[in-house]
């Protein structure tokens, strides 16, 4: 469910990795259904609480996978130790999405496209060099 806002830990380290975040805004489901959405073709889960959730049904029966990170929104402390979860948590989607755009998708049956696709979000997190 989103929160209405974009936590400000997720725009303090964007910005401090030269992302534009201006546009960025935090979006509900209700967007991505309605006939004129674009269509979609993955939904990936990636808060460690959706694992075990029922995922909503979304239009066109998209290949679904979820790659559980520890949300950094939860951890406590000091501001050094939240903004190292949400590095953290950066790096490891980083590492992940580098992986599935290389995955060659038009060559792969759905089958076996969800399977990489899934063993992507049970792999040993390497940092991406950022």
């Amino acid at each position: 469910m989103p929160k209405g806002k974009i936590n400000p830990h997720t725009i303090k380290l964007l910005n401090e990795l030269n992302y534009e975040t201006s546009e960025l805004r935090s979006k509900s489901r209700d967007e991505f259904v309605h006939p004129n959405a674009p269509k979609i073709d993955f939904v990936i889960t990636v808060c460690d609480n959706a694992a075990g959730e029922v995922c909503p049904i979304w239009p066109g029966h998209p290949l679904r996978a979820h790659w559980g990170i520890p949300d950094p929104a939860a951890v406590e402390g000091s501001e050094k130790k939240i903004m190292q979860a949400f590095t953290t948590a950066y790096q490891q989607l980083c590492t992940r999405i580098e992986l599935f755009v290389k995955l060659p998708i038009s060559s792969l049956d759905a089958v076996s496209l969800g399977q990489r696709i899934n063993e992507i979000g049970r792999i040993a997190d390497t940092p991406s060099p950022r």
